[in-house]
């Protein structure tokens, strides 16, 4: 069962940093809200680690990604508990990993 197929990219390469532009992305510390916005088939893109004490994840803007975030803080989103366990493992993996 493999859902984690998210591409490797690195925000230290200059041309990568071009691409990700402020409007394309929506950006969020909350690992919670990552992996639940995971969960709903958004695409987290790349996590930007150049403050060594805060994770900022890098979602894709998508249709419909408004509206989850807006349900998440209102507690009224539903998601697979063990698929959101899996990305959150998963999330944390690519945290710690040295190439992001």
């Amino acid at each position: 069962m493999a859902f984690f197929n998210w591409p490797k990219l690195s925000l230290n390469d200059t041309h990568m940093q071009k691409l990700l532009s402020e409007n394309d992305y929506f950006r969020t510390s909350d690992l919670a809200l990552c992996a639940t916005l995971s969960c709903c088939g958004f695409h987290l893109e790349a996590i930007d680690k150049q403050n060594p004490n805060k994770a900022i994840f890098l979602i894709e803007r998508e249709s419909g990604l408004d509206d989850c975030v807006a349900e998440y803080w209102q507690h009224n989103i539903k998601v697979d508990p063990l698929l959101f366990f899996g990305f959150l493992k998963e999330i944390k993996t690519r945290i710690h990993e040295n190439n992001y």
